[in-house]
């Protein structure tokens, strides 16, 4: 009888992914469903981003990309965009191309960890860092953030052990949109200089900031810290081309390597007109970006105050990504139907089963006192989905 390994069989599903295929799998079914779950902009691909694929086709650009680490003229692109924005110096060489951020990042956990080894990740936390550090045999150990949802430094400190291999970091932040300062930064990476602890910073949402949020990749503070960081970075959420599948890490030259032998060995390189779309994305116009931005902001005030109202709490408004991580623990004891609201995935549930919203619980990302709304969608979609979410809050405080 054929077993699954230990270590890839107890990982666990993706609350996301599972969240939005239940809304998916409802509306084929004719079911009005409001979806607060995706982790995607509801906007679509730029359309000078979209002309380089259809050339890239019409041109013959459908084989195998050599080398399988991305092609030369995506790998220099990258160079340009890190020396641009994050006054990073990289050479190509340096540089892997995956097939989305979440391969880069998978890529990175295995070419650093051992079985027995300990991963530092922040919480709340996006939902797969655990379940990939998991992956490799290694510890994820989980430093809680508190109401700043930023990791302090003399915390990071004093979970640091003989075992500690690696932080984990994610500014603009999936799920809370916290996004760390300069200085903050700083004292972070001093820590880990200090205890000789690697950092892998994902930075997929780097360009979608508020309020005059400023963002700093970790690894451009100095050049030690930099030598021992892994950037993870991609196209997905900023140019809106989430089903494209380019994600892409720069780090230092021999961990790259091992990156690019890993890759060699599993997928290869990713589609080569998605790879020729993405030279456009960070070549071309960024006016796209910013007309993004300016619409999430619009509705980041929007959900914030609607959430704000509905249940009856004060929330920090995030500065960047397009979450809000709400505590929802205000309405646990509810009961309804003889069913009480005990927690988060709780009233999960009952809002999808009785009010028809997606909204994906916190425990997933580590804080099962909260739910994550993504607003990533239109301001109609979002009025709606609060109007529904707000008479099912007020049956539960009735009840």
């Amino acid at each position: 009888m054929l077993k699954a390994s230990s270590a890839i069989g107890s990982l666990s599903s993706s609350p996301t992914l599972a969240v939005t295929a239940r809304v998916k799998e409802l509306k084929a079914q004719g079911v009005n469903v409001i979806g607060f779950g995706a982790g995607q902009p509801d906007f679509d691909t730029p359309e000078h981003i979209k002309d380089a694929a259809v050339q890239a086709l019409r041109e013959g650009y459908t084989k195998y990309v050599v080398p399988a680490s991305g092609a030369l003229e995506l790998k220099a692109a990258i160079v340009e965009k890190f020396k641009a924005d994050n006054g990073l110096e990289y050479e190509t060489g340096q540089i892997v191309v995956s097939c989305g951020a979440k391969q880069s990042l998978f890529n990175a956990f295995h070419a650093l960890l051992n079985p027995g080894d300990e991963a530092i990740i922040p919480a709340p936390y996006w939902v797969s860092y655990p379940e990939q550090v998991k992956s490799t045999g290694a510890r994820p150990v989980i430093v809680e953030t508190g109401a700043s949802f930023k990791l302090d430094p003399s915390r990071l400190e004093a979970a640091i052990t003989p075992r500690t291999k690696l932080l984990v970091l994610n500014s603009p932040s999936n799920p809370t949109g916290a996004v760390y300062s300069r200085e903050e930064l700083e004292s972070i990476a001093t820590v880990a200089v200090k205890k000789g602890i690697g950092v892998v910073s994902d930075e997929i949402y780097e360009k979608i900031l508020y309020d005059g949020a400023e963002h700093v990749s970790i690894a451009s503070l100095n050049e030690r810290i930099r030598s021992q960081t892994i950037v993870v970075n991609g196209v997905s959420k900023s140019y809106a081309m989430t089903g494209w599948r380019i994600g892409y890490a720069g780090g230092p030259k021999e961990i790259m390597t091992v990156v690019s032998r890993l890759q060699d060995q599993s997928t290869s390189g990713p589609t080569s007109i998605s790879q020729r779309a993405s030279i456009a994305a960070l070549r071309g116009d960024q006016s796209c970006v910013t007309r993004m931005v300016q619409a999430f902001d619009e509705r980041r005030k929007l959900i914030v105050a609607r959430v704000s109202e509905i249940l009856e709490i004060e929330i920090r408004p995030p500065t960047g990504a397009f979450y809000l991580f709400a505590d929802v623990s205000g309405l646990f004891g509810s009961v309804h139907n003889g069913s009480e609201i005990r927690c988060a995935t709780d009233l999960a549930n009952y809002l999808l089963d009785t009010a028809r919203v997606a909204v994906v619980s916190g425990e997933g990302f580590g804080a099962p006192h909260c739910v994550r709304f993504s607003y990533a969608m239109s301001t109609d979609d979002i009025n709606e989905g609060m109007d529904r979410i707000g008479e099912a809050v007020q049956r539960l405080r009735k009840a």
